[in-house]
């Protein structure tokens, strides 16, 4: 999720030498909880389960890139505010992502923070992986909620026919 990735601190992706780290630490703070039913009586929901720290592998070509980035020293964060004294906000990463999908001439085509996750479960399940590993990778708690994110096509449909 976008939301965790623009929380993200260098130490969580970076060694204390500079090395790109093997798992990128997300913290259980920046992890979103599912809500339990709303209590009309309260204002607020609580989260169902406890969030926890996860550690998601990082690709070869993610490696690759990060070794050939280097934060300044000092700055705690992956991806720092103006200020550098917190990250950048959700809405700030969606304004960059809308301006570099416009560059690019992409506009129009659905391109969002949202559609990229979408787009990479539903190319890892096209690849073949089961369900159950793209459950832990994506840290989805419900086969039912993962289910949904994965687009099915007509030609898909025709293909995994045409298998039988």
């Amino acid at each position: 999720r976008w939301g965790a990735i623009v929380k993200l601190r260098v130490a969580d992706v970076y060694t204390q030498d500079g090395t790109p780290r093997e798992y990128i630490n997300f913290r259980a703070r920046t992890r979103k909880a599912k809500p339990k039913t709303l209590d009309k009586a309260k204002s607020t929901q609580k989260p169902k389960a406890k969030r926890s720290n996860r550690q998601v592998p990082v690709h070869p070509v993610l490696a690759e890139l990060l070794s050939s980035y280097k934060p300044d020293p000092g700055v705690e964060w992956l991806f720092p505010c103006r200020t550098g004294d917190k990250p950048i906000t959700l809405r700030w990463a969606d304004d960059i992502l809308r301006s570099a999908v416009d560059k690019a001439g992409l506009s129009g085509k659905g391109v969002s923070t949202h559609s990229t996750r979408r787009t990479f479960i539903t190319n890892l399940a096209k690849n073949g992986i089961n369900l159950a590993m793209i459950k832990k990778i994506t840290g989805h708690a419900d086969l039912k909620v993962l289910s949904a994110y994965i687009e099915v096509s007509e030609d898909d449909m025709k293909n995994a026919i045409a298998t039988l």
